[in-house]
């Protein structure tokens, strides 16, 4: 920890339908965060990513695409949401052992107009189960736990308005965004239900596009074109019996806490932290509910208090803590949370134009909605 850092960011245009290869979505990223970082494409030897229902291209095609003259570290990781904070965490452990150098972490998809994981089939040892009852499709799985959280904590439903209405905010700021139309409570309850208690507003926004981050140690960050964003700490963690498979977490004790009550203390153990040292949170948010989940599973607020908390407009731009300053996967766009950490990179080095946040210098990013899930603390070189 803290001898690592990202250096740069690279993005593709999101959009419903790229008309591009994917692999051809994904060189433009990894391309674009070398040049924003400012290290020549020849001087990578790592390149890491992830995929779902193989809907993405490999690591070395990647490679060969930028032309790299070498690779010391690949990895291609075969999850979901999961995965942005854990491959950035095994990039900056590949660095910081010496494994490699400079390491690009992509994540690049035809998520609109290609494979769409909202609605795509999770084969698996519990699927047999699943499909004959109607039960496959990946909102139904969080939407049950967002019942569940609901009812246990007393929540009102009308709190997941309040962060889908919080988070459009944001986007409305975002040249990025896909989703850019103002959103108020009275919009929001118009819109239709899809799987209780999800709205529409409730539900990511599945994109076409790419996202990259650049991996390097401290000391090269440091010599580079942007201000380092420190890796200061990095955590996953997955319960008991998570599942059998991605569609399946029936096994699974608790379905009104996630991952962030897990690895709470031991990711801010790391960073020498605690939840009020931190100014701002990129919380993943595939669906509204897991945004209320992590800010009490991060310990920003007491258990059965993220609806008030949000009410309150503590997450907001001139609030006590700003959450999902990009406007979230819900109105940026879903690119698997990678989008959500180029955010935290851009807020740590002050980059975040009109909105960025007054005070930056330690920043939480998670990735994740359910049983597992990652995160990382970033913090200003100082």
């Amino acid at each position: 920890m803290k001898t690592a850092a990202i250096a740069g960011v690279g993005f593709t245009e999101l959009t419903k339908s790229s008309g591009r290869s994917v692999l051809d979505l994904a060189t433009e990223a990894g391309r674009a965060a070398a040049e924003d970082a400012g290290l020549p494409l020849s001087q990578i030897d790592g390149v890491v990513s992830f995929s779902v229902l193989n809907d993405s291209v490999s690591s070395e095609a990647v490679a060969t695409s930028l032309a790299l003259p070498g690779l010391r570290f690949v990895m291609d990781f075969q999850q979901g949401g999961q995965s942005p904070c854990f491959m950035v965490q095994q990039a900056a452990m590949a660095v910081a052992q010496g494994y490699a150098e400079n390491v690009l972490v992509f994540r690049a998809l035809n998520g609109r107009s290609g494979v769409r994981v909202g609605s795509g089939q999770f084969p698996g040892g519990a699927s047999q189960y699943r499909y004959p009852i109607g039960y496959n499709a990946y909102l139904m799985y969080i939407a049950m736990w967002a019942q569940r959280y609901l009812h246990e904590t007393g929540t009102d439903p009308r709190a997941l308005g309040d962060v889908a209405v919080a988070q459009r905010a944001y986007a409305e700021l975002n040249d990025r965004a896909i989703l850019r139309k103002p959103l108020d409570m009275e919009s929001y309850l118009a819109s239709p239900m899809i799987a209780d208690p999800f709205r529409v507003a409730d539900c990511t926004s599945e994109v076409d596009g790419a996202c990259a981050v650049l991996v390097t140690s401290l000391d090269r960050a440091r010599d580079l074109q942007q201000e380092p964003a420190v890796i200061a700490s990095a955590a996953y963690r997955a319960g008991a019996r998570p599942g059998l498979d991605i569609g399946d977490q029936l096994l699974y004790d608790d379905y009104t806490r996630n991952f962030t009550d897990l690895l709470r203390d031991e990711l801010y153990g790391r960073a020498g932290i605690s939840a009020s040292d931190v100014d701002f949170a990129e919380i993943y948010d595939c669906f509204t509910a897991v945004v209320l989940m992590g800010l009490e599973g991060l310990g920003f607020c007491d258990r059965g208090e993220a609806g008030d908390f949000v009410r309150s407009g503590a997450t907001a731009l001139d609030g006590s803590l700003p959450v999902n300053t990009h406007g979230g996967l819900l109105a940026e766009g879903y690119l698997h949370g990678m989008n959500t950490v180029a955010e935290a990179v851009l807020q740590i080095q002050g980059r975040g134009g009109s909105r960025q946040v007054s005070r930056h210098d330690v920043g939480v990013v998670t990735s994740g909605a359910l049983a597992d899930g990652s995160a990382l603390v970033l913090t200003t070189d100082r």
